[in-house]
């Protein structure tokens, strides 16, 4: 399956979609690929990537990233994460942007995180903040004159 593809021949993930390093593969479409993580946090923890080079979000074109939930979907049913329940299993879907943000692979990927228990999957800490509504407002304000200068 192929579609315009921007590649770094540098790029592990780049490699990997052409065919030149092996992975396990799971879904291949014409805008992503995914296969299960070498280096899992919990069975099947997968990664999904576009078929597109870019290091992070903002990168990709926008007909890559529309492909990569409904791939991530149907990873999370055929690996029996799909509980419509909030008790019992779930999953994380993470995908990180630069250094500071834990990104290691420069090429956008999400990871297909499974939690069954405690010990294996994503452990997360989240050191949030009270909030100042005042300063959240004025955010607000300044965030969505950038979102429609930028439309």
């Amino acid at each position: 399956m192929s579609a315009p593809v921007a590649h770094d021949a540098a790029c592990i993930f780049c490699k990997i979609i052409k065919g030149e390093i092996p992975s396990f593969k799971l879904i291949e479409t014409k805008y992503s690929f995914s296969f299960l993580d070498i280096q899992p946090t919990a069975e099947a923890h997968a990664l999904v990537i576009p078929k597109f080079h870019g290091a992070k979000l903002h990168n990709v074109p926008d007909e890559y990233l529309a492909d990569i939930l409904p791939v991530t979907k149907k990873l999370a049913q055929a690996t029996g994460l799909a509980i419509d329940s909030p008790e019992g299993v779930g999953y994380n879907v993470l995908q990180n942007n630069g250094r500071i943000a834990h990104q290691i692979v420069d090429h956008v990927h999400f990871h297909l995180i499974p939690k069954r228990d405690e010990k294996t999957g994503l452990v997360v800490g989240w050191p949030s903040v009270e909030t100042d509504f005042d300063k959240l407002g004025q955010l607000h304000k300044e965030l969505l004159a950038k979102i429609e200068a930028h439309q």
